[in-house]
């Protein structure tokens, strides 16, 4: 793993959420993305080298909208840049980490992604993420 690519919130509006996050961060978002497959809309804040993108529910049966229900708005997880999401989800898996995903998919900001299931890492949603090709 390179680093820690983004931290994604899960918010449950995410005007005021953009609005609170450019008061917080003291810079205003770079981009606005909805995310169809995940039932999401994505913002992106850019803190040094690393990102923090607010997530709103586009639907009821989003995981965002699930989480929101079940946790409260919050931190939702942590993405971690790869060369390549393949070879590192087949590591990971080989290691006995669970994946959500079996293979990656597309997702905000241009990135291909996979997700490694909670149960497996103390708790934490992990995104593995690289740029798409």
């Amino acid at each position: 793993m390179q680093k820690i690519e983004h931290i994604g919130i899960a918010v449950k509006n995410l005007e005021e959420s953009n609005q609170r996050f450019a008061k917080l961060l003291n810079t205003i978002h770079y981009k606005t993305e909805e995310v169809q497959s995940e039932g999401v809309i994505t913002s992106f804040f850019r803190v040094g080298d690393v990102k923090i993108e607010l997530l709103q529910a586009t639907s009821e049966s989003s995981p965002i909208h699930r989480f929101i229900d079940s946790k409260g708005e919050g931190i939702h997880h942590i993405a971690f840049a790869v060369d390549d999401v393949n070879a590192e989800l087949k590591r990971l898996k080989d290691a006995g980490f669970d994946a959500i995903h079996d293979k990656p998919k597309p997702g905000a900001d241009n990135k291909i992604i996979a997700f490694l299931h909670p149960k497996s890492t103390n708790g934490v949603l992990t995104e593995l993420c690289a740029e798409q090709l």
